[in-house]
Formats: C-alpha cells, structure tokens, sequence
C-alpha cells in the first residue's frame, strides 16, 4: 500500500504527531477485551455477554484473505451488524489522527492513520 499523508492546516512542520504504531494502538485501545495476544481473553473480557472473537484467526474465518476494509469498517463502528457486541467503541467517533490518502488500484481512499495502522497490527498476527 501506498500512504499520502494529508496536513490540512497550514504550517504544521512543528506540530506534527509521532508516528502510529498499530501494536501500541492494539495495547492502548483492544487488549483489555481481546487480550494482549488478541485471542478474545483480556481481563475485561470476564464481564462481557458476548465474548469477545480471537482477533488471530480473522483471515482463517475469512477463506484465508484479511478483510483490511471490512476491518476498519468495524474498528470505525460504519459497519456493524445486528449480532455485534455494544460493548464495543465505535472508535471513529474519537480521534484517529491524521488522515492518509491509501491507494489502491489507482483509487486514493482517506483512512485516519491510527485506524490503518491498529488493522496493519491485526493483519501482522493472524495466524
């Protein structure tokens, strides 16, 4: 994937954030419910109606691909379905950063940089 980082303000040499790392996205925002290792057993879990899913096994459960779309669909909360847990944020209402343009297939989509970078993650420890 190609990245095209988009400032829109002027001047922000000086105020641009350090980069994302999607590992420490995962730790900061996912492993209390899905776990440190993202298999669905993080100490918050316990409490939940539904539990959690195993993060590892997403392309197994998706014919051997890694939906990058549909992931961050759902990281964002844009697409959820009826069976999906409330107890999940819907991480786009917040702040996700600074947004990139991805390109692909010669289409330039923006994505938040935190959201691209924590689907990278998921996408690293599938399994």
């Amino acid at each position: 994937m190609r990245y095209v980082i988009i400032l829109l303000a002027l001047g922000l040499t000086a105020c641009v954030e350090e980069p994302i790392d999607g590992r420490t996205a995962y730790m900061e925002n996912c492993a209390s419910c899905h776990g440190a290792d993202g298999k669905g057993n993080g100490p918050a879990a316990r409490g939940l109606a539904v539990a959690p899913p195993d993060l590892t096994t997403i392309a197994a459960r998706n014919g051997g691909v890694f939906p990058v779309n549909q992931v961050m669909s759902t990281i964002d909360g844009l697409d959820r379905g009826a069976h999906f847990s409330a107890a999940m944020p819907e991480f786009g209402a917040g702040d996700l950063g600074e947004t990139v343009i991805v390109e692909e297939q010669g289409l330039g989509t923006p994505v938040p940089m935190k959201l691209l970078m924590l689907s990278e993650y998921l996408e690293s420890i599938q399994q």
